[in-house]
């Protein structure tokens, strides 16, 4: 028999996130947020005011930075639920930019979350996989924008690559079904590009959608391991907090069959990843 890692009910708490891990990859993880920010076009200048932005999940805080570097004088706001994310944010990030404008971060669920003010750019970047029904908060969004300003977003789109379907069954499997159920797949919130131009579109808005595949070289042993400690896998180690032999176990398991669905190669491990991206402009 398997240890009691099957008889413990499931647990539903939010993922505990640790910065340090997410940024091991953080090269890779923002080159998206890049291309995504080289697509965004210039924000209104609505009675000389400098421009409002806020990034939703902003994590760390490390991309939050990269709109203070295209709009230097612009007062950003960058949200995120968890307070270790905030933690590593304020002590990096916080305070006055070079160009004199201001970069402050708050905690908020953006399954909640609406617009307070009028913003010139609501971005999001790698976190609305995480935000069941998110296109529903859509319109308010938008309306939450000034004239001429803009919606943009990046999420993944590889939840049924190996990395991810690899997870999602060991969570099914009946030895961690009644202790995980459903955390491999809990943040499979995810439509398709034609979906969401659609959607922008019936708002109104002037719409670029697309998608890229990033063909990933990552090094290391076990990288693959390493990458989705930091993000995909971060609810089933919450879950498992606490009971170091049961997440050993799941870790073997999962390392082991990832080990054979990315095997490495003489330059190191090859790691497809799929990314969506939109950029919405309201007219």
């Amino acid at each position: 028999m398997h240890s009691d890692s099957s008889t413990t009910t499931t647990q539903t708490e939010p993922p505990v996130w640790d910065p340090q891990q997410y940024l091991r990859h953080a090269g890779h993880r923002t080159r998206p947020f890049l291309d995504l920010l080289s697509r965004i076009p210039e924000l209104p200048a609505i009675g000389g005011l400098s421009p409002r932005i806020a990034d939703l999940g902003c994590g760390p805080g490390n991309v939050t930075a990269r709109l203070a570097d295209r709009w230097p004088d612009a007062r950003i706001t960058g949200f995120d639920l968890s307070p270790q994310m905030l933690a590593q944010a304020d002590k990096d990030h916080a305070g006055t930019t070079a160009g004199g404008g201001w970069l402050d971060f708050q905690i908020a669920d953006a399954a909640h979350w609406v617009p307070g003010e009028p913003y010139d750019l609501i971005v999001s970047n790698a976190a609305l996989q995480w935000v069941p029904n998110h296109p529903e908060s859509f319109p308010a969004w938008i309306d939450g924008l000034s004239p001429g300003g803009t919606f943009a977003f990046q999420v993944p789109g590889n939840f049924t690559s190996p990395s991810h379907a690899i997870l999602a069954e060991l969570c099914e499997s009946p030895r961690w079904r009644r202790r995980l159920d459903d955390h491999g797949r809990r943040y499979v919130h995810i439509l398709e590009p034609a979906d969401y131009l659609t959607r922008l579109a019936d708002l109104g808005c002037v719409a670029d959608v697309w998608e890229t595949v990033y063909c990933q070289l990552l090094t290391g042993t076990d990288p693959v391991l390493d990458w989705v400690k930091g993000t995909a896998l971060r609810p089933v180690l919450t879950a498992l907090d606490g009971d170091q032999k049961a997440m050993d176990a799941l870790l073997t398991e999962y390392r082991d069959r990832l080990r054979e669905a990315y095997p490495p190669g003489p330059h190191g491990t090859v790691f497809p990843f799929r990314r969506i991206f939109a950029v919405a402009r309201k007219k």
